[in-house]
């Protein structure tokens, strides 16, 4: 790193990946900072410098001393270890040292006490809630959502009517001649475990999941205006069911609330829909499919008068960014679930769906908020996109 170039980041203040300290002496404190950019984003860490970005510069012995313990507290202090790299800069006030620290990709890690530090905004806090922490599991895939166990629903839950017509048409044998009871057979396929159907399970094959969980669902509404503020709709609804009917019902839902104008097609003409099926059949499967079901909240589709915006919970996983999906990349959040989906829903699981919805319209905008931890597909409606 230049000088210029350092002068330059330490104007722009401590943010979640930049962090300023004027010195250390504790293995732990040190400890706990590295953990904190590790389980999050990465960064650098700028010691010699003040919180307002003012240098003080260190002295040679404090150069040799702060590498020896950066070296032992990333090694011993820190679980799993990391391996930090450090560059000495020249400043006119002094030389600051920067510790450039990765995203892990064993999260979650922990301090020797067994705490797991994460940062927010330019500090840091301690990861405490069960969900945050499966969260951090989940980035390193040790444990899928999808396959967690939901204490209220077994196999008497099932749905056996839709489960034997989905059984008979992929394997091509009736359920009732197949020699496995109906809690091995979920077993056998990833549905469920001692006893108890796992998320995936529920969603897919559940007589009503909604009912043990209720978070995971659709609220789409329809607004006269353009703010979701506006307390005006033409339309509302809390769209529950199995998975393929939320995604059906979700369907219907975006088709009945937006133009399908007949142009020069007959009176009697169903009309050319204004934005391509194809589209909404990607999107909604992609929101279905690959949302954080760590996060208890619903998926949201909201109709506005110059756009629709579908809104998932979670950002993209691990480092997956926009430029990834628009190159065809992907990373499986929810294995059970996909590998289901493409049985079930309009869904190919090859990465390609939001590719295809671009190409069928390009007004589509993609929105990663890590901040905010979701993601969200804004497509302009053909008045807008046309201007």
């Amino acid at each position: 790193m230049e000088t210029t170039d350092l002068i330059d980041l330490l104007s722009r203040g401590e943010d979640s990946r930049h962090q300023f300290k004027e010195n250390f002496s504790n293995a732990d404190a040190l400890a706990a900072e590295i953990v904190a950019f590790s389980n999050t984003a990465g960064g650098k860490i700028f010691i010699g410098v003040q919180n307002n970005g003012s240098v003080l510069g260190l002295s040679g012995a404090d150069i040799d001393r702060l590498n020896q313990l950066l070296s032992n507290s990333a090694s011993q202090n820190v679980r799993p270890a990391v391996n930090p790299l450090t560059e000495n800069v020249p400043h006119p006030n002094g030389t600051v040292i920067v510790v450039s620290i990765p995203e892990g990709v064993n999260k979650p890690y922990m301090d020797k006490n067994g705490s797991i530090w994460v940062k927010s905004s330019s500090d840091k806090r301690r990861a405490t809630s069960r969900e945050e922490i499966q969260r951090l599991f989940q980035q390193a895939g040790v444990v899928h959502a999808d396959a967690t166990p939901v204490a209220s629903l077994s196999a008497g839950d099932v749905d056996l009517p839709y489960f034997e017509a989905f059984f008979k048409q992929q394997f091509d044998e009736p359920l009732s001649q197949h020699s496995l009871p109906l809690p091995q057979l979920l077993t056998n396929m990833n549905l469920m475990h001692q006893g108890q159907l796992n998320v995936a399970g529920s969603l897919l094959f559940a007589k009503a999941p909604h009912y043990a969980l209720p978070a995971f669902i659709v609220k789409a509404v329809a607004f006269v205006g353009t703010q979701i503020e506006d307390d005006r709709y033409l339309d509302s609804r809390d769209i529950t069911g199995k998975l393929a009917d939320v995604f059906q019902q979700t369907m219907g839902f975006i088709v009945a609330n937006t133009r399908a104008p007949q142009g020069a097609q007959g009176f009697n003409s169903l009309g050319q829909s204004e934005i391509p099926r194809l589209v909404w059949e990607e999107l909604i499967a992609n929101a279905l499919i690959h949302r954080d079901y760590f996060i208890s909240a619903p998926v949201r589709v909201l109709l506005y008068a110059n756009r629709i915006e579908i809104v998932s919970p979670g950002h993209l996983p691990n480092n997956l960014s926009i430029e990834n999906i628009k190159s065809g990349n992907s990373n499986m959040r929810n294995p059970i679930l996909a590998s289901f989906a493409a049985k079930l829903l309009p869904y190919r699981g090859l990465g390609s769906g939001l590719l295809r919805a671009l190409r069928a319209w390009p007004s589509i905008e993609l929105i990663d908020d890590r901040a905010g931890n979701l993601f969200k597909a804004i497509v302009l409606r053909p008045r807008v996109a046309a201007s």
